[in-house]
């Protein structure tokens, strides 16, 4: 048996059979190199056994010149219920015919089978990205992610503003999916089933295909035998070695990406490119909740972007956490999280490896609590005691993290297992008290704090930012007044991405401070709410001889 699932046959009758029920339109098609490039469209004309096939490549005569030079191809198709291919074969010879291109191969005297598993479904792991474009006209479509394939039909993520599509369709709509490396693929289905996920804001949307002939179902199965060997590479214990999957792999000349994200408005670039971590770490809350564990790669690959973000513009970053109010509240606290607690304290001649792992433990840090009901974490009071069973999401958390090895294990202490310590011994899961916590367990939990109550929570809303240095302050027995007293110096009463109404009655977004916390670039705004791509003027330079001092920083949901 080959390593993917192939049995190989060598009965002559047998192989004879099978071949014949190729010699059909579309039931052959021809792959080139490594059996990693997509099957191209070739017409099987007629087998002599035992000595060799007759082929018809009119309809692909750009590889021509490849297949009279020697490069080893294989034969695919479909035949009984199974998956069919020849061992790797080499032209021995193609001339013109009536127009027609006809090239001959010598016979193969083995083929290999796999039972084709119509119901299988593969399911796209961390890392891959499939972008999807749901149509039912010209003038109506949206954007989405592929969420599992096979050969009847596909699940998609999709934006919430995708049920009216779904709900008004009444006849099948086309589903063109977008691989990494440019490759495109349309096919027609039905919704059959949806479900919504308010906290993520999607609709998930199972879509059962339209029968349309061989070349649909062939290079349907090509692609769900490419997903399904690309995601082995990604699990645990699975095949890391093998190649990775050329449609996976992204070509600079690409057209830009298709998916869920790719149509959301942002107001900055750096706010798109923060979205992609977000989307990872969404990905991962998703793998976690089916019982997988924190990607090492993945994080790691994160980690590294973004901390070149920060490298490249502190601010924008700072400015960009507060801008993915499309993302699930626990992917913009751990980016919120991340992005500050490297600023407060990866800036004092801290290696960059281990500014790294501040940075992936930070990410992830609360992730554990998707694993736990709601209402566990989501409660209204700061200042009341947590429930008993909150303290599993650190648990929970620390045994998904089994294989990130690279972490630095003090700081995978400190802002994992200990961010929710407290002076007093109040905090969890130890109850761990003074000494006992040392100096980046008190700068995590002050920066952890800050970040939670200055977003909307639940039913509760978001603290101004003067209130939340009121509860720190007024509770010193539990938090590090030396670090509360860093944190305001460092980030100011009108920390980068607060709202701020000034006294002319203008309202600005904070993008830039100077060194002593005085505003000096705002983009201006009509509007209460998150930032998105509709902002006004930014204003540079003495900001308060425009608008006069701030007034008040205006709560704003997410």
């Amino acid at each position: 048996m080959a390593e993917d699932g192939y049995i190989r046959v060598e009965n002559p009758v047998e192989i004879e059979a099978l071949l014949e029920t190729l010699i059909e339109p579309g039931g052959a098609s021809l792959q080139l190199g490594d059996a990693q490039g997509e099957p191209l469209p070739v017409l099987l004309m007629e087998q002599q056994p035992g000595e060799a096939l007759a082929l018809d490549i009119s309809a692909i005569r750009e590889v021509a010149g490849e297949l009279k030079r020697g490069k080893p191809f294989r034969l695919l198709g479909q035949s009984q219920g199974k998956m069919v291919r020849t061992p790797d074969l080499v032209m021995e010879d193609c001339a013109q015919r009536d127009g027609r291109l006809i090239c001959h191969c010598p016979y193969p005297f083995s083929l290999e089978v796999l039972q084709r598993r119509e119901s299988f479904r593969a399911r796209l792991r961390l890392g891959m990205e499939v972008g999807t474009i749901l149509r039912a006209d010209a003038e109506r479509s949206v954007q989405g992610d592929l969420k599992d394939l096979s050969l009847e039909g596909c699940q998609l993520e999709l934006p919430l503003t995708a049920s009216s599509l779904l709900a008004d369709a009444a006849l099948p709509l086309e589903i063109e999916l977008c691989f990494p490396n440019g490759t495109r693929f349309a096919v027609r289905g039905r919704a059959r089933h949806r479900r919504v996920d308010t906290e993520r804001q999607v609709v998930y949307a199972g879509f059962r295909f339209e029968r349309s002939g061989a070349d649909q179902e062939r290079r349907l199965w090509f692609f769900v035998r490419e997903i399904e060997q690309e995601a082995a590479r990604h699990v645990e214990g699975g095949e890391a070695s093998r190649l990775p999957s050329l449609l996976f792999q992204a070509q600079a000349a690409a057209p830009p990406s298709v998916g869920r994200r790719n149509m959301r408005d942002y107001p900055t670039p750096m706010a798109r490119r923060l979205a992609r971590i977000g989307g990872y770490l969404d990905a991962q809350i998703l793998e976690l909740q089916q019982d997988g564990e924190v990607d090492s790669v993945q994080l790691s690959r994160h980690a590294d972007r973004l901390l070149l973000l920060y490298e490249e513009d502190r601010e924008g970053l700072l400015f960009a956490t507060r801008c993915l109010h499309d993302e699930p509240w626990l992917v913009r606290h751990g980016l919120g999280v991340a992005a500050h607690l490297l600023d407060l304290v990866g800036r004092h001649s801290v290696p960059r490896e281990l500014c790294k792992a501040l940075v992936a433990c930070a990410m992830v840090h609360d992730l554990g609590k998707a694993l736990l009901p709601n209402e566990l974490w989501q409660g209204e009071a700061p200042d009341a005691q947590a429930p008993d069973d909150l303290a599993r999401h650190v648990e929970l958390m620390e045994a998904r993290m089994a294989q990130c090895q690279w972490l630095s294990s003090a700081v995978f202490t400190s802002v994992v297992r200990h961010i929710n310590e407290r002076l007093d011994g109040s905090g969890y899961p130890r109850g761990l008290a003074g000494e006992q916590l040392g100096e980046l367990e008190r700068a995590a939990a002050v920066v952890d704090v800050v970040d939670t109550l200055r977003r909307e929570l639940g039913e509760r809303p978001g603290w101004r930012t003067g209130a939340v240095y009121r509860h720190l302050l007024n509770h010193t027995d539990s938090f590090d007044p030396r670090w509360v007293k860093r944190y305001i110096r460092r980030f100011g009463l009108y920390p980068i991405g607060s709202l701020v109404r000034f006294a002319g009655g203008e309202l600005g977004w904070v993008q830039r401070l100077d060194d002593e916390g005085r505003l000096v670039q705002v983009q201006l705004t009509e509007r209460v709410e998150p930032p998105g791509g509709a902002l006004g003027e930014v204003l540079r330079g003495e900001v308060t001889n425009r608008l006069g001092e701030p007034v008040e920083e205006v709560v704003v949901a997410g």
